[in-house]
């Protein structure tokens, strides 16, 4: 959804390329892409975040919380925390700049159906600073505690979700199956209050829990 036509255009023809993907629509603002979605029924949207009439971060939080098996891909021209923060807690499940190479966007594309996040290098960054940053006003050993306790193992899925694993790596780390991976993640985000990997990074990491590096 992107209020830029050629911008657009540019999008279909590089989802045409993939036969993994299927351009179903489109729509110029936020209004129209909730409306869309009353309709139509898409795995994944990609959601530019700057559109007249209702922007990008409106939108995606109406519709992850009316379509909660839609994912949506939120895509703009730059990365800032003006946009990012607000569309991962709005329900964005991944992040990606314009300039993206095609071959990202559709592997954040494939990520983001598999229910996992998706962030471009720069936009992980500028993640991890932001946190940096709202965390490291609460001072050392002042971080807040989770209301319910996580237990050993998911206190070691959390570990390795900060390391950037996908779920069949963390299943080979920890040595369990992925089926089990996916049951301790939902149990981690229903403790943590939230409903994707991205804000459970960022839960764990106010709480101290996890420390995030970009090396």
């Amino acid at each position: 959804m992107d209020n830029e036509h050629l911008m657009r255009q540019a999008l279909r023809i590089v989802l045409d390329t993939s036969p993994a993907t299927e351009w179903i629509g489109e729509a110029a603002n936020g209004l129209e892409a909730i409306e869309f979605c009353r309709h139509e029924t898409p795995d994944i949207i990609l959601m530019d975040m700057q559109m007249p009439r209702m922007n990008g971060v409106e939108a995606t939080a109406i519709i992850t919380a009316k379509y909660p098996t839609i994912g949506v891909l939120a895509i703009t021209s730059f990365s800032s925390e003006e946009f990012l923060v607000p569309a991962l807690r709005a329900g964005a499940a991944g992040y990606l700049v314009k300039d993206a190479e095609p071959a990202e966007l559709l592997a954040a594309i494939g990520s983001v159906h598999e229910g996992n996040a998706a962030l471009s290098q720069s936009v992980s960054r500028d993640l991890v600073e932001t946190i940096r940053n709202s965390t490291g006003a609460l001072g050392h050993g002042n971080s807040p505690q989770p209301p319910v306790p996580l237990s050993q193992r998911e206190l070691d899925v959390v570990k390795s979700l900060a390391k950037g694993r996908n779920n069949s790596e963390i299943a080979k780390e920890l040595q369990i199956t992925e089926a089990t991976v996916k049951a301790h993640l939902g149990r981690i985000m229903a403790k943590f209050d939230v409903r994707d990997r991205v804000q459970t990074l960022i839960r764990a990491t106010q709480y101290g829990l996890v420390e995030l590096n970009m090396d």
